[in-house]
């Protein structure tokens, strides 16, 4: 059965309360926590359903022994300094829900997740986390920090203390690399949103929700003119920054001895062209601010 793509689906039928249980098995899935239950979507710059758009981030509230914060990016072309903003979106987010005068004992736990459909730095996983630790400088030994937290009801004691980390945690998942390989429910996930299908074998909490509720045959034939046009939209573009890759490479060879210059004539043809400047950036290696003073 074809499934809508999971981007699409973030951008649409995901954002639906009657939806979140296909949310929070993915989740469940990443975090190994079958006890995470999504309260709502908060409002984000990111919270569109336009065909055009080219990346989604959505912020969800979620209830769990921690009670965290989870922000869920989508993330289909390449984009200049993407690690940057995504250190942006979880102070943001940890900012937005501290109060003024509040005690930083109530400082939100913020989990971002990044969907990528592209190859972020160089790696042979498809799968990374990452958060903030402090080591030994000389013994190289993790330093175990540690809160007081109220003891279950059946404890004799009131409290207890247990390891903590108040740092954002940062998960990656890059879909194209992911080899179609099960072997955990989390890559069946992974299998959803590179091959748009469910098999019959997953066993996932929620994944066969999945498959019954972003089938392509559920879509009205609005829904299903949108959809195709976002996909079509999609090819379009990673065709575009193919071939303005190969028009770089063109007008760099022969630059070895003059590599900035070569960059530089490069932007300004494209500019020309006019070219999109994240997409020039993307091809030149220059930065958004110096193509925007190249004349």
């Amino acid at each position: 059965m074809r499934l809508i793509r999971f981007d699409w689906a973030m951008k649409t039928i995901l954002r639906d309360k009657a939806n979140f249980d296909i949310l929070e098995g993915f989740l469940a899935a990443l975090l190994n926590d079958d006890e995470i239950k999504i309260l709502s979507i908060l409002e984000s710059e990111g919270n569109q359903i336009l065909e055009t758009d080219k990346f989604n981030r959505v912020d969800l509230l979620v209830q769990d022994s921690l009670n965290r914060k989870i922000i869920i990016e989508i993330q289909n072309s390449r984009e200049t300094d993407y690690l940057k903003r995504i250190l942006y979106g979880t102070s943001k987010i940890i900012v937005e829900n501290q109060k003024l005068g509040d005690s930083f004992v109530n400082v939100a736990k913020v989990i971002s997740i990044s969907i990528l459909y592209f190859n972020l730095g160089y790696g042979n996983d498809y799968l990374y986390s990452g958060t903030t630790e402090f080591r030994g400088m000389n013994l190289d030994e993790k330093l175990v920090i540690r809160e007081r937290v109220k003891s279950d009801e059946d404890s004799d004691r009131k409290f207890k203390l247990v390891e903590t980390n108040i740092f954002p945690e940062y998960y990656l998942i890059n879909v194209e690399r992911y080899k179609n390989i099960v072997s955990k429910h989390i890559d069946e996930w992974i299998y959803l949103m590179k091959n748009n299908e469910v098999l019959e074998n997953f066993s996932s909490k929620n994944i066969n929700k999945a498959r019954q509720k972003l089938a392509v045959l559920n879509m009205s034939d609005e829904e299903r003119k949108i959809y195709e046009r976002y996909v079509t939209d999609e090819v379009i573009d990673k065709a575009q920054i193919l071939a303005i890759k190969e028009v770089a490479e063109i007008f760099n060879e022969g630059k070895n001895e003059g590599k900035i210059e070569g960059k530089i004539e490069t932007a300004q043809n494209l500019k020309k062209l006019n070219v999109p400047v994240s997409t020039i950036s993307e091809a030149t290696g220059l930065s958004q601010e110096e193509i925007e003073k190249i004349i």
